[in-house]
């Protein structure tokens, strides 16, 4: 062969090598999260922990030899919205999963399009019930907890605290707020709307003097307890007014379902004696000695100068759950991956957790907190430390059992077993 044939030969394998690298196989991965709306400081956090979850698993690469590349669409919390995100994420994108949301409005939404499209969906936040019990199908996994395991194991401090106390409801008039209030009203036994009133405000969209006039309906009342069943900057904004108006001198404050993000939103000053529930947070796994916890939480701190809240959390763990469930399927087929879902236990940011089969809700232990001092929360290096742990309960003892499941889904006129 001449020089100048094999300098050819060399050039041709160089092409062919850049080529094949340049087009290696890839899986897009669809996320559908708030970036802008009342939401967007919970969708901000799934965004940068989805972000380093998909470095990661890339750099050990990737789902079964195939890297991941991360399709991005703004929900902004809107269920219409949601809809088409995901529809374009589907049928342009290709994407075999989709995650995120932190409206369960936008869940329940998004989960319809993907079982329209046989495709499967993972709820980040999602409190709502109805995610995985009136909504619940087959195609749809929730990773965080629910609304009534959050309420049940506020249930003990209530009782003990505010038990024969008079109650006020304010409720994001969607259907999160519906079974919140429900499930925090069945703990509490504040089941009597005579004397443990309520009034909704509007999702999304809820003005100033929206939280303005419910709070001074919740003054007017009487009530003991104000129960503010909102998300986001909704109640971080709401708790700030309710603090200006000198209410939390007045009447103990719940927040049913909180988050790191929603602290950080109001302030150590108004979050102080605050007490609610959450699935997860930072503090979480240095309390418990979870070695990949301390990991996440430390990485995302060097990262983005701040601690992860349970809506990071949440995304990263999706991340690597599908990961597992694919490679433990051998290929990306929805039906096959979620028969490796489903009744699998595992353990990654805490202690162990199950995808429970019959409901494809995440089960796992859930935590009643109260909000620091502010002199406390401030020593920490972030001014992050808010949230102090009153009890715990298993995911097993907090989960709706299986009879009360098929009562709601009988109610509802669903059938008794998920459906394709």
């Amino acid at each position: 062969m001449k020089r100048s044939e094999t300098g050819k030969g060399v050039i041709l394998c160089a092409v062919f090598f850049f080529f094949s690298v340049t087009t290696a196989a890839a899986v897009n991965i669809g996320l559908n999260y708030p970036e802008t709306g009342p939401y967007m400081v919970q969708g901000e956090d799934q965004l940068h922990a989805a972000k380093m979850a998909v470095e990661e698993i890339n750099a050990a690469g990737g789902i079964a030899r195939e890297k991941v590349k991360l399709i991005i669409r703004d929900s902004q919390s809107k269920p219409e919205v949601a809809r088409k995100n995901v529809e374009e994420m589907i049928d342009k994108e290709n994407c075999p999963m989709i995650f995120g949301g932190v409206s369960s409005a936008v869940a329940i939404e998004g989960g319809k399009v993907a079982r329209e499209r046989k495709k499967l969906y993972f709820a980040t936040l999602s409190y709502s019930n109805a995610t995985t019990v009136e909504e619940g199908h087959k195609y749809i996994f929730r990773e965080c907890y629910n609304a009534w395991m959050g309420a049940k194991v506020l249930s003990d401090y209530l009782k003990a605290n505010y038990s024969g106390k008079k109650y006020f409801y304010i409720v994001a008039d969607y259907t999160w707020g519906w079974t919140t209030e429900e499930s925090i009203r069945t703990f509490s036994q504040t089941l009597t709307p005579k004397r443990h009133k309520r009034t909704t405000v509007p999702f999304p969209g809820a003005t100033e003097n929206d939280f303005r006039e419910a709070l001074k309906k919740a003054d007017e009342s009487g009530a003991e307890v104000l129960v503010l069943v909102l998300f986001g900057t909704d109640m971080s904004d709401a708790l700030k007014i309710a603090t200006e108006m000198g209410l939390k001198s007045k009447m103990a404050m719940v927040v049913p379902n909180l988050t790191l993000g929603m602290a950080r939103s109001a302030g150590p000053k108004v979050m102080e004696g605050v007490v609610g529930a959450l699935p997860w947070s930072w503090n979480v796994p240095y309390l418990y000695d979870y070695k990949r916890g301390k990991e996440f939480v430390e990485k995302y701190a060097a990262k983005y100068n701040a601690y992860p809240c349970t809506s990071g959390a949440s995304a990263y763990t999706i991340l690597y759950e599908y990961k597992n469930a694919v490679e433990r399927a051998k290929l990306f087929d929805t039906k096959a991956v979620v028969a490796a879902l489903e009744d699998h236990p595992f353990k990654f940011l805490k202690d162990e957790q199950v995808w429970r089969g019959f409901d494809h809700q995440c089960v796992q232990t859930v935590y009643a907190v109260k909000c620091k001092p502010e002199t406390e929360v401030v020593k920490d290096k972030f001014k992050e430390d808010y949230f102090e742990i009153m009890s715990k309960m298993s995911g097993e003892e907090a989960a709706m059992n299986k009879e009360r499941w098929l009562e709601e889904r009988k109610k509802a006129v669903k059938p008794p077993e998920l459906e394709w």
